[in-house]
Order: structure tokens, then sequence, then C-alpha cells
């Protein structure tokens, strides 16, 4: 199906009002492009394997919005201007140009496959769901993983630095914390080198059906597991159904300030000895890392890296 497309050129200061105008006028669904900074919260809510680096705010915005095809929409465009000239008496709106385009419907959910194969991290075979593993790998260690929604392949560097840090010290028996679990696939492979049982957490509620599929494709049941949603930063319903001085590993790969703030947090659900792997670190942050794990208490075991990205290992004495 066709749709047209209209991209409004505005200001940041505007973005707001003229986005509530729009949905006045019955406008469905506004998206929005800018370069405004993310705030602490909207950090703080990124659970993610890569923050993008993103330009100087330009005090430009583009708010863009889609109608059918063939649908008559002169007089709404002209209720925009009008409302759009009102509004400058007040705020500064900018040049409030609209472009008209066309587009195709696209599957955003599952467009981004085409893009996925499989691959080796070390002697580990990690393999969309949706592809057959090749008879000559069938003696290597397969994991099958299809993240939907949520966050987490394999395939960046920081994924990566976790999987070998985890293989190095998860031992049978082990008890993992895997905080910002995304697809599961840490938790997976924690489980598969001998862990005995995972709880992940995170922010977004997708994790739960992405780690649930993940795990019953590779034949993981539900009695090794468990998933919970919310922030164990600051959430002590969350930390409280974690548990306290139980956890052999934490592994964490987010982001360098939310790690920041989860180290001594963290340490509470780490029993003595336990181990601390940490990634998504940029390594111009590295030592900040480094100095929040070594003031909560831990001591640095080693620092592994991977193109630009760090992962700091730790023990808690």
């Amino acid at each position: 199906m066709r749709w047209n497309k209209f991209r409004l050129k505005t200001t940041t200061e505007a973005e707001d009002i003229v986005s509530s105008m729009l949905m006045d006028l019955g406008i469905e669904g506004v998206e929005i492009e800018d370069k405004v900074p993310l705030t602490r919260s909207d950090k703080e809510q990124m659970f993610v394997d890569i923050l993008p680096e993103t330009e100087e705010d330009d005090g430009v915005a583009y708010l863009s919005f889609y109608t059918e095809a063939d649908a008559d929409i002169g007089q709404t465009l002209a209720d925009i201007r009008r409302e759009l000239e009102e509004m400058s008496d007040y705020v500064d709106v900018g040049e409030c140009l609209i472009e008209e385009s066309q587009t195709e419907d696209v599957d955003w959910v599952n467009n981004w496959k085409q893009y996925f194969h499989q691959f080796y991290v070390d002697d580990i075979l990690i393999i969309p769901s949706w592809e057959d593993v090749a008879p000559a790998d069938s003696d290597k260690l397969v994991i099958h993983i299809d993240p939907g929604t949520a966050f987490g392949t394999g395939m960046h560097e920081t994924t990566q630095l976790c999987i070998r840090q985890l293989r190095k010290y998860v031992t049978s028996g082990h008890k993992i914390l895997d905080v910002g679990c995304g697809s599961g696939i840490l938790g997976m492979l924690a489980l598969k080198f001998g862990a005995a049982y995972l709880v992940g957490t995170d922010l977004d509620s997708c994790a739960i059906n992405a780690t649930h599929d993940n795990m019953e494709v590779n034949g993981i049941s539900r009695e090794r597991y468990e998933v919970l949603i919310g922030n164990i930063i600051d959430d002590k319903a969350i930390q409280d159904k974690a548990g306290y001085a139980q956890y052999d590993i934490v592994v964490a790969n987010i982001l360098a300030d939310v790690l920041i703030e989860l180290t001594p947090v963290i340490v509470n659900q780490m029993r003595t000895g336990g181990i601390y792997i940490t990634s998504g670190i940029i390594d111009d942050k590295e030592k900040i890392v480094a100095d929040a794990i070594e003031k909560a208490g831990l001591e640095v075991l080693e620092v592994t890296y991977q193109g630009e990205w760090v992962s700091v290992t730790a023990r808690k004495n």
C-alpha cells in the first residue's frame, strides 16, 4: 500500500505544541526528528548495547505524518498552515516548509532480518532462528536467536566481550543475574556454559517474550530462568525479587553512565567471591567505570577490549 508522507520543518522549541496541534486536527501519529540531546531520564531507560553519538542540537525539528495515497488532505494542510501562522505570534515555529512524498508499506519489525545472518563468536555459532544449521556445523555450540523487538543478537562487540568473559568465569552450578537481558542471549549462553539458574532484568517488557521464545528454541526450560521487568537500580521490589547476596556472576551489558549508578546497588545481589562482568563501555569511559567499580568495593580483575569497546571484570571480595 502506498502512503503520502508530509514532513514539516519547524523548531525544537515549537515541536511539542506543533505536534499537539496536528493531533487536534485529526492526524494520528507524528514522527519527530531532532538533535536534542537525551536527558538523564532517557539514558536511564536505555539498557542497550549501543548509544549512538548525536550531533549538537541545531534547533531544527522535522515532524512527519502519513495519510493514505488517495486521501484528500487539502483542507487539513490549509488548516495546518493557518494554525502555524497564528502560532508564530508567540513561538518561533521556524520555516514551516511542508515536503510531500510517497512511500510504501514497510514491515519495520521484520525488515532488519535481511541483514542478520549466522556468524561465529570464536567457536560458538549464533544463527537466526529462521536459518538452518549446515551439516558441517552440527558439532558446534549453536545458539538460535530471534530478538524480535528486544535488544541483542550477539553481533555487537559489547555482547561478544561479555560472551567471552562468561565462558571464562561460568562454572557448573552458578547462579547468574543479567541486568538488561534484552533477547536473553547472554543468559542463554551462561546456561549453556553450565550455569544452573538465570535471573534477567530489563526495562522493556518485550524482553519477556523474546527471552522465553529464544530459550525455548534452544531447549532451555522455564524452570532454569526468570525475567523481571523493572529498574533494579532504584526499584526495591525488583531488588527483592532478584534476591540478595546469592549471585555467582552478574553481567551488565549496558551504558557506562548506567553502570556507574548500577554498580553500588548490584554488589548487594552478589555473593562474596562473585564476579561482575560489565560492558557497553566506550573506550574513553573506561576509567570512570573502573573507578566506580573499585569505589563500590570490588576488585578489578581484568579489562578486555574489542574495537572501541571495553569490558571490565571485577570480583567481590
